[in-house]
């Protein structure tokens, strides 16, 4: 019962946090996945599940978790914490995927102090990007691993959601491709609870190609 009781206290802040209902615009984002769609690199659900595994395994979707890891155990580290903020700044390959983590992580940190006061948020004097925010927001309330499953999910979740609007694909699709991707997202959370900054790095130029085209398509329904 204890176990449970403790549970309750921490599953709906991060069942709410990571709701595509929480108001941090995640659903204005593809992470090049437009462009990719546009030139027919992604025509259907195997090419979208594989295009989202590659953000999530060795993509931005990696260094999300890594960082947010890293916020976590640092969050009571004034020193830590800063550094940690200001190496997520940096860790962004193109103009739009930064602009995509920084805004949202400025609409959670928003949000969050409004509606969820008493957070390591409340400590911050400067902006910070998504992924350290909610690593920061989880600190001392939500467990890491939790942490980073629901948010490895909840990153997945979204860009099926773009893919299925996008390709398109019916919904059931799209469940199809959340359910067969839910595996690679939970291994890549544990890997990420146990790799330091150090060992941090990314292999996915031809994702981030995709954003650095997607700045200049003609058309979009996305911001990246």
């Amino acid at each position: 019962m204890a176990a449970d009781t403790c549970m309750n206290d921490w599953l709906p802040l991060l069942l709410g946090w990571l709701s595509p209902s929480y108001p941090v615009g995640g659903f204005s984002y593809s992470h090049g996945l437009e462009w990719a769609v546009e030139t027919g690199a992604v025509r259907d659900r195997a090419g979208l599940e594989e295009y989202v595994a590659t953000i999530i395994e060795v993509g931005a979707g990696w260094v999300d978790l890594v960082l947010l890891a890293e916020a976590w155990r640092a969050a009571a580290d004034p020193v830590r914490r800063d550094g940690v903020i200001e190496l997520g700044a940096a860790l962004r390959g193109t103009a739009e995927t930064a602009l995509e983590s920084s805004q949202q992580g400025a609409a959670f940190i928003a949000a969050t102090r409004a509606a969820w006061p008493g957070t390591a948020l409340d400590d911050l004097a400067g902006p910070a990007v998504y992924p350290i925010a909610i690593g920061l927001a989880c600190a001392g309330r939500v467990p890491l691993d939790a942490a980073l499953l629901g948010y490895g999910h909840a990153l997945t979740a979204n860009f099926v959601s773009a893919g299925i609007r996008l390709v398109p694909l019916g919904q059931t699709d799209g469940q199809r491709a959340i359910a067969s991707l839910a595996p690679r997202v939970a291994a890549a959370a544990r890997l990420a609870a146990e790799t330091p900054l150090g060992e941090l790095g990314t292999c996915a130029f031809g994702i981030d190609l995709c954003s650095i085209r997607h700045e200049t398509q003609y058309t979009r329904l996305f911001r990246s």
